[in-house]
């Protein structure tokens, strides 16, 4: 449960990986432009600036399991528009840094989308606020997608430098899920995306 590099004098590795993330960025600016199914373009069409990021760091890159809670507490969290939304706190992954550790919930729903039985949709989440929140970032929060893996051993890579920003950041005609207090990690998280708007 460490973290992969530690050092700002990169390695070969870590330049690749770092080149990797910021392809991924100009894809996605030319995804959220161009798409008709953007937030920028599906609801009703509003002007595109760049996406914003702080520098790609693999320093926010962690190797973790998934610590399921014993008693899975039901919960209602709320969008951003006040409406409820159920969800499930299904356990959390651990990451260690700065000599600390810290705890993250991850959140279990169901999609409004349903599979070929026409169930639901079942998806995990990870949202979180930070000390960057409502100053270099976007004041609800960020979000990290989760995968999981029935597998209890498996080991989870965790990385920061893809946290985002839910839609609701760039455009009002969105709601979005409001992190809660249990969500806030004691860290300036100062990789990923950054607020849109100034």
């Amino acid at each position: 449960m460490g973290i992969i590099g530690c050092q700002k004098s990169y390695t070969k590795d870590e330049k690749q990986y770092i080149a990797i993330i910021e392809k991924e960025r100009v894809e996605k600016d030319k995804w959220m432009k161009e798409n008709e199914y953007s937030p920028f373009n599906h609801k009703r069409k509003i002007e595109f600036h760049p996406l914003k990021y702080y520098d790609v760091d693999p320093e926010f890159i962690f190797k973790t399991k998934l610590f399921e809670f014993p008693r899975k507490d039901s919960l209602t969290i709320f969008g951003t528009k006040g409406e409820p939304r159920p969800t499930i706190r299904f356990g959390y992954i651990k990451i260690y840094y700065g000599g600390k550790y810290y705890k993250i919930n991850v959140y279990q729903s169901k999609s409004r989308q349903t599979d070929t039985s026409g169930n639901p949709i079942t998806y995990y989440s990870i949202w979180f606020t930070d000390r960057t929140t409502n100053n270099e970032t976007y004041g609800v929060g960020r979000y990290l997608d989760f995968e999981r893996v029935e597998d209890k051993n498996f080991i989870y890579i965790v990385d920061f430098n893809k946290a985002y920003n839910p839609y609701c950041a760039y455009s009002a005609e969105y709601s979005c899920a409001i992190p809660s207090k249990k969500d806030f990690i004691d860290l300036a998280i100062e990789v990923g995306e950054k607020k849109y708007h100034d």
